[in-house]
């Protein structure tokens, strides 16, 4: 019977018959590494399928051609499975699936969130140390500290991208800028006015900053004698206004005493008023308040305004009065003492330690909340107060707003 490659190739001379150990190269799978590329033509007639091993030389008839990339370890004679990707065009051929290598993650859920626990950790950090935050670079302490009590804004927002990221390693490091801030103003959201006890002597103040463009002193006027404080300080007085404020309170506070935009009134009389220079025009005036329990030196003062613009933060003629201010409290004699007025600038300014270093805050001490005073319409800050030393705070707190833009700050003192 003739064999099969007589059958498919009945003119192929019997000298160049395939030896049987070549026929049975038909099916073969190439082991070991080589790369194929260009064109091969054999005699013959050969098709490869399946798997099988290969001895001796293999023919084929026809042609067959091969493009793309084909790799394959070892020699074409031995046995062993292709690797790499055989694209193959032409008669026998058949297309190979291309494979995709699988996707590799870019984090792991234990390092997910890592930038976000980071951005917490600097916010707590940034929290803990307002002190130290340079005024070098457009007065940014100054600023930052103004606003400190915002900050803790930060904590839910935080909170919320740990949630975006589904991270529990930055949801766990928020709790670092919430402690702090916690820490830092959490007193002052519990009230911490003191029981006064019967017959306990002592005196009631008030500082407010009445604007000038006050469109009703008469009515603020007013509104302040109902506050039944015993001192007031009145700071950007007016030459229009001054009269206005004389008449509407002269019949509970008939002591007074004014010098340009800075008065006193009181129902105790006044005794060695004089200014105080803290910047070339007159804006704070010191007075003796010559109550039943002592004498107790009142200041009331309103030191520059700053302004926030491309410059930064300019605070720099505030700055100076601030240490004017705080040269002229250092050489006061009296054992008791109050400061009344607007400071533009907050407690926990830097800046502003030449002045709070020798005093306390009243609202600190003994108000509830934060006091903010400023602007009246949606008070952001407080930059408004009452300092002491020498006697004690009972209560403090902040007063409606009327025609100022500032709101009036009030305290209890005790002797």
């Amino acid at each position: 019977m003739p064999s099969t490659e007589e059958r498919l190739s009945p003119e192929r001379p019997p000298s160049a018959r395939t030896p049987p150990a070549e026929a049975e190269a038909e099916a073969e799978t190439a082991t070991g590494t080589g790369t194929a590329t260009g064109t091969g033509t054999a005699t013959g007639t050969g098709t490869a399928t399946g798997t099988g091993t290969a001895t001796g030389t293999r023919t084929a008839t026809g042609t067959r051609t091969a493009t793309g990339t084909r790799t394959a370890t070892g020699t074409a004679t031995g046995t062993g499975s292709a690797t790499g990707t055989t694209t193959e065009t032409g008669p026998g051929s058949e297309p190979s699936p291309t494979r995709t290598a699988p996707q590799v993650p870019t984090s792991t859920p234990r390092h997910r969130g890592r930038r976000r626990a980071l951005l917490a950790l600097f916010c707590a950090a940034l929290m803990a140390l307002h002190s130290l935050v340079p005024n070098t670079a457009l007065n940014l302490g100054s600023l930052f500290q103004t606003v400190l009590p915002w900050t803790g804004l930060a904590v839910p927002l935080l909170l919320a991208l740990a949630a975006v990221r589904r991270s529990r390693l930055a949801a766990v490091a928020v709790l670092a800028p919430a402690l702090v801030w916690a820490t830092l103003f959490g007193p002052a959201l519990t009230g911490k006015r003191s029981a006064e006890a019967p017959g306990t002597t002592g005196l009631t103040v008030l500082g407010h900053n009445v604007d000038e463009a006050n469109p009703d002193p008469a009515g603020t006027a007013r509104a302040l004698a109902r506050a039944d404080a015993d001192v007031l300080a009145l700071v950007e007085l007016s030459e229009g206004s001054t009269p206005v404020y004389a008449r509407e309170l002269a019949a509970t506070h008939p002591h007074h005493a004014v010098l340009g935009g800075v008065g006193l009134w009181s129902r105790h009389r006044l005794t060695a008023v004089a200014e105080v220079e803290i910047m070339p025009w007159t804006r704070a005036l010191r007075a003796t308040a010559e109550t039943p329990e002592g004498p107790v030196a009142v200041y009331a003062a309103h030191l520059a305004s700053v302004r926030v613009s491309g410059a930064g933060f300019t605070t720099a003629r505030r700055n100076e009065a601030a240490r004017k201010l705080a040269a002229a409290l250092r050489a006061e004699a009296a054992p008791r003492v109050v400061v009344l007025g607007d400071f533009n600038g907050t407690y926990q300014d830097a800046a502003l330690a030449p002045v709070t270093s020798q005093l306390r805050s009243a609202q600190r001490e003994a108000g509830k909340g934060f006091g903010f005073t400023y602007p009246a319409a949606f008070p952001v800050v407080r930059i408004d107060d009452v300092l002491v030393k020498g006697v004690t705070p009972l209560a403090s707190w902040t007063l409606p707003a009327t025609g100022s833009d500032h709101r009036p700050v009030a305290a209890r003192l005790r002797f």
